[in-house]
């Protein structure tokens, strides 16, 4: 039976295009964890993910640590063996070990990452303009790239939300759908009052208002709320979706590959999501190319709506060889496609590295 023979962890570090403004971080750049790993009959996979600073109680360092900790002890280990050794730890640094579950899944061809038909995925983008003068020549320039739902960064101060959102209304005049995301920032006052003033025109969700551990507070935005709820940092279980679909008006749920532990855990959550009555949302806005294929190969069995696996967008450069293709504000996955990581583009943003082989 193969082992795992080889594994290769690098820290990369990648500029952006533009600052990425959140409630929490402003990002100047990207730096994702990569594992690369290869048995003992020469199959070799790749994944990673990006710890959030200020996402979760999950650090950067904390997270490096843990990935070469699990790598000693998955050497010699079957495939199936060293994926259970990992997910038993999973709570202590949920991006770190799928990054390693992962790549594993990859190795071993996970069905999920299989294109057996051509499939187009559409992607939502951000709107960074801040000044409603601004705003609409942003929209337009969207518009004009094939995308069809925006997404709103809240959370500020409620009034001049509030007025972006009715500049960003007018602006697209029903040719979008908008996505409100407060990433945790209001209190249960403001989420409340920002929920009960909005005009519903054209918005299809408003996500994650309070703190991920709020339960209480994030409920009561949701019931003042004139658009639908969805919540993001507090579901990375099937027990966060059982909890969530008691809450009402919360007609959406957001997962992210990097804190469900792996391609087939993802799948599992995702259609719980929908057994449960709401609707499921995938996919991570601060997620490299290599992320970005993953959880768009796992949305072509499972999601209906606009994906958030956009983050392959924001850095100046890919990782692919071939890279994910991306036209007119969506993904295009052909039949049968599968990346090739671009060696020196990977060589050029590594910043730290270590290999464990038996």
């Amino acid at each position: 039976m193969p082992v795992v023979s080889r594994v290769t962890l690098r820290h990369l570090k990648m500029p952006l295009v533009r600052p990425y403004r959140l409630s929490y971080r402003t990002f100047e750049e990207f730096e994702p964890y990569l594992v690369e790993i290869e048995d003992s009959d020469g199959r070799s996979g790749f994944a990673d993910a990006h710890i959030s600073p200020g996402s979760s109680s999950e650090t950067r360092e904390g997270g490096w640590r843990f990935a070469c900790e699990r790598i000693e002890e998955i050497l010699g280990l079957p495939s199936g063996a060293a994926k259970d050794r990992l997910l038993a730890r999973f709570p202590e640094s949920k991006a770190a070990t799928t990054a390693l579950v992962s790549a594993i899944e990859v190795m071993e061809r996970n069905v999920n990452l299989l294109v057996t038909q051509p499939v187009t995925l559409p992607l939502l983008v951000p709107v960074n303009a801040l000044s409603p003068g601004d705003v609409g020549q942003e929209v337009e320039d969207l518009l004009a790239k094939g995308f069809t739902t925006l997404k709103v960064k809240v959370g500020k101060d409620v009034d001049a939300d509030l007025s972006r959102i009715a500049a960003i209304q007018d602006a697209s005049r029903g040719r979008a759908t908008l996505r409100l995301d407060a990433n945790r920032a209001y209190t249960r006052d403001q989420g409340v009052a920002f929920a009960s003033r909005l005009s519903p025109d054209a918005i299809e969700l408003f996500e994650q208002p309070c703190d991920a551990d709020d339960w209480d507070a994030n409920a009561a935005v949701a019931a003042a709320s004139r658009v639908p709820l969805m919540l993001d940092e507090p579901i990375c279980t099937l027990a966060d979706i059982e909890r969530a679909a008691t809450i009402g008006n919360v007609g959406f749920c957001k997962l992210k590959l990097k804190r469900f532990g792996g391609l087939d855990r993802l799948r599992e959550g995702l259609d719980a999501v929908r057994a449960r009555g709401m609707q499921p949302v995938l996919g991570d806005g601060l997620g490299s190319e290599v992320q970005g294929w993953l959880e768009a190969c796992v949305a072509t069995h499972t999601v209906d709506n606009a994906g958030e696996f956009n983050g392959f967008l924001k850095p100046h450069d890919r990782l692919f060889e071939n890279p994910l293709p991306f036209s007119n504000g969506s993904i295009h996955l052909p039949e049968g496609y599968w990346p090739r990581l671009d060696r020196a583009a990977v060589d050029r943003f590594t910043i730290e590295k270590r290999t464990f082989h038996t």
